[in-house]
């Protein structure tokens, strides 16, 4: 993966600096990013987890992070393939994964989160990974259609040891997709 700077409106993205950037700051992000899904009944892992979980959840794979007034408002971690385990499709050899996608409230809806995602997918595009996946709570509807909108279509279910509710799997074949970012 690369190391370009991006701006979007007046958002820097860039990969997280693990050794200057705050994982403190990191982790109460997705907290507060996932807390609409925890008021739902979702626990998710990013809900609760602590800034050593986080710490482990993006050892070994490409974090985004955007910032506005220097401060951490969105992330989002993709794992190349062969990193992921716990479901037969993330264990293919040609399946990436993405996880701990989160924007602040604040900052949704203007497309920010949808321009780190053709981020991620030019990026993995771009290394020729050929899918590109990720799961989400099976009863969180707005999140699986806006994935389906962006053409990641459903795959099966996966069941976390750490998470209250079952899980889709859903992926987006990358193969001669023409993607909006350069990588």
């Amino acid at each position: 993966m690369n190391n370009k700077i991006h701006m979007y409106e007046n958002i820097l993205i860039r990969p997280f600096k693990r050794e200057s950037d705050d994982i403190e700051e990191l982790t109460r992000l997705l907290n507060r990013a996932y807390k609409e899904l925890d008021d739902m009944g979702f626990k998710y892992h990013a809900t609760y987890q602590n800034s050593d979980v986080t710490r482990q959840r993006i050892d070994g794979a490409y974090c985004l992070v955007g910032i506005h007034n220097d401060k951490i408002i969105a992330t989002i971690t993709y794992y190349k393939p062969g990193i992921k385990s716990g479901s037969e499709w993330y264990e293919k050899e040609d399946v990436g994964v993405v996880g701990q996608f989160g924007v602040l409230p604040g900052y949704r809806s203007i497309g920010l989160g949808a321009y780190m995602m053709d981020m991620v997918e030019a990026a993995a595009h771009s290394e020729g990974t050929a899918e590109i996946a990720l799961d989400t709570a099976e009863g969180t509807q707005h999140l699986r259609s806006y994935y389906g909108r962006r053409g990641y279509r459903f795959i099966g279910y996966v069941d976390w040891e750490m998470t209250n509710y079952e899980s889709v799997i859903m992926s987006k074949n990358l193969n001669g997709l023409s993607l909006k970012t350069d990588s």
